[in-house]
């Protein structure tokens, strides 16, 4: 397997290197929303230890990510009037993975709404911003 590179795009976030639009941080896990975003409110909540993906990142930082996804899930039902939420992992590019920083996807769902393609369009930096306040207030209510 690839080694991990410290200088993917969502390292570079995390060290504060490019701009995101964070809703939630701990000690361990940092989430923002997907700038090309398949439902309002997507979000990917990745690890703070370098990990290339599932195959490489140790239990316990698996766990903080899976824990973090769910706190965000909870508040994402709440924020986005949601019927469900998706979670998506992806690990190594024939498994669908196009940043290779071990992340999360938590995706609002409503029914009969059909998710959009991946990668399909970039999203307005104002309605990122009124989605991450929302996402934000509710953070707070769970």
């Amino acid at each position: 397997m690839t080694a991990y590179d410290p200088n993917n795009i969502f390292a570079k976030i995390l060290r504060g290197e490019f701009p995101c639009h964070k809703v939630y941080e701990d000690d361990h896990v940092f989430a923002f929303l997907d700038i090309m975003p398949r439902a309002p409110g997507h979000t990917l909540v990745i690890p703070k230890a370098p990990a290339r993906n599932i195959l490489d990142v140790s239990s316990e930082d698996f766990a903080h990510v899976a824990r973090g996804a769910r706190t965000i899930a909870r508040a994402a039902k709440v924020a986005f009037g949601a019927n469900g939420i998706s979670l998506h992992q992806f690990s190594e590019a024939a498994g669908g993975q196009v940043v290779f920083h071990l992340h999360m996807h938590v995706i609002p769902r409503h029914d009969g709404v059909a998710l959009l393609p991946a990668a399909s369009r970039k999203e307005d930096t104002a309605v990122l911003e009124a989605n991450a306040a929302k996402l934000i207030a509710a953070l707070k209510q769970i």
